[in-house]
């Protein structure tokens, strides 16, 4: 009996307890209520525990360093160079995990409203999509907007999604299982997200989100940002320790642990930098790069064969000057434009630009 009880008596005194941390957590979900859902509260967690990491690794510097405090009294426009560096990384990583990756189902919204708004407007403003670089573009204000008719009882998303792929192609193999949408040659549905992304890279999860069409350049400034940060933090951490390595051995054990932590953090940072400088001058998406073979699209295509290149100097133009609130779909490479991509390059061609246009 004595055992028995024991447990209920247990019970009953942490019950006070437990009703408090239930109505004070209610409470707290009612003022703030994206801590109700679990991803965006261990979401918000995770970047909160990042703008710390920035603070302590930042705070440390001038908490211990004698000569940066006197170097910033001479010199104030190093220190604000630092901290203008500082804040425009953390302001970047806030705009990119908040920024849009470019959805589908935002997309075909505005296809479909803007081929609405056409059917009302007069013949003469209807404008056909280019076919010169293979892209096509839907504006939010419909300025631009692809039209091709495959059928009657189609809507008009599945007819011009439909034009980017091969005759004979499947509407139900392109259309995903999840969100009930023909998808795009690029895109793909994000399982945390739980949307189809347009230009699908990767779901990053220190910032939260996926880095799709939408947001990739941003991902990319940001990880240049955060690189050249890291950098120039290590600098400040090693050169205090060569001038006062021998002061207090318990400041040196701090500042050695934080230099090896930076050191490894700037080693990622520059590898991601690089390879993501590699995907947008390729114009590639890390889901195509690694899984290739699976892609129904990208399986019969050599390896050293980028179907969606258009030249170095246009791919970086199209990616760092794209137009916000516009969507870009690429249609799939013809047999004639693969056959010119595997041709390799001579001397003549690269006088000529070739691997730029």
């Amino acid at each position: 009996m004595f055992e028995i009880g024991r447990p209920m008596t247990t019970v009953g005194f942490c019950r006070p307890f437990r009703d408090t941390w239930d109505r004070a957590r209610d409470r707290c979900y009612r003022f703030f209520p994206c801590l109700s859902d679990p991803a965006r509260r261990s979401s918000l967690c995770l970047k909160v525990a990042l703008v710390m990491l920035h603070l302590v690794f930042a705070g440390v510097l001038f908490l211990f360093d004698r000569d940066l405090i006197e170097k910033t009294r001479r010199e104030p426009w190093y220190t604000a160079l630092y901290v203008l560096l500082f804040v425009a990384t953390l302001a970047q990583y806030f705009f990119t995990s908040g920024s849009s990756p470019g959805y589908v189902l935002d997309a075909m919204r505005t296809a479909n409203e803007t081929d609405a708004l056409f059917k009302k407007r007069s013949m003469t403003s209807k404008q056909p999509a280019s076919s010169k670089n293979g892209s096509l573009i839907v504006t939010v204000d419909g300025n631009q907007l692809g039209r091709n008719f495959l059928g009657g009882n189609a809507t008009y998303w599945t007819k011009l999604v439909m034009d980017m792929y091969p005759s004979g192609s499947s509407v139900r193999s392109l259309t995903c299982t999840y969100c009930n949408v023909v998808q795009p040659p690029r895109a793909k549905h994000c399982q945390d997200c739980d949307k189809c992304v347009l230009q699908f890279d990767h779901h990053c999860v220190w910032l939260g989100t996926c880095i799709g069409q939408g947001n990739h350049c941003r991902f990319w400034w940001y990880i240049c940002e955060e690189t050249a940060l890291c950098l120039w933090t290590g600098i400040l951490y090693i050169t205090y320790l060569k001038a006062n390595i021998s002061k207090a051995w318990w400041i040196d054990v701090i500042m050695i642990l934080l230099l090896v932590i930076l050191s490894i953090s700037l080693i990622f940072l520059l590898l991601l930098l690089l390879f993501h400088s590699y995907l947008v001058l390729t114009n590639q998406t890390t889901y195509e790069l690694v899984r290739r073979r699976r892609i129904p699209y990208l399986r019969g295509i050599p390896e050293r064969v980028y179907p969606f290149s258009k030249g170095a100097c246009r791919n970086l133009y199209n990616f760092c000057c794209a137009q916000s609130g516009i969507y870009s779909m690429e249609a799939l490479p013809t047999a004639q434009e693969l056959e010119g991509k595997l041709k390799p390059y001579t001397c003549l061609d690269v006088i000529s630009c070739r691997c730029c246009c």
